[in-house]
């Protein structure tokens, strides 16, 4: 059983910059691949980014590519979302899941696939 939890939610105003973590219990995150989620009130849960558990591969969304980077640090059993140039937009709940695939060099950032899943951590972009 893998216990996530996320970290680093915040009030940001426009164009400042957040560091999300997600940390694991339970188990190690080596064999897994992450992806992160938000989802905003009344809307349905988006796939922002993924890595694969070897990290040599990712995935962002449109509405965050060149903005957001994931990584990881299987050291620290966390995984990381950095995200710069913060619109509104970006205000909703983050999520993080994991899942494990049969290459470790695959990911997806689609719910259906989850094998476990965070509770979130508030994100909130506003001048």
């Amino acid at each position: 059983q893998v216990q996530l939890v996320e970290y680093g939610g915040d009030l940001m105003q426009p164009g400042g910059s957040l560091r999300l973590a997600c940390t694991a219990s339970g188990s190690a995150l080596d064999d897994y691949a992450i992806s992160w989620f938000r989802q905003a009130p009344g809307k349905e849960r988006e796939g922002v980014s993924c890595i694969s558990s070897d990290a040599s591969s990712t995935y962002y969304a449109d509405s965050v590519k060149g903005r957001f980077t994931i990584s990881r640090d299987n050291g620290e059993n966390t995984v990381y979302l950095q995200m710069n140039s913060l619109k509104p937009e970006d205000t909703p709940v983050y999520y993080c899941a994991a899942a494990i695939y049969a290459s470790a060099n695959y990911c997806a950032a689609t719910t259906s696939g989850m094998d476990y899943w965070g509770k979130g951590t508030l994100v909130t972009v506003s001048s």
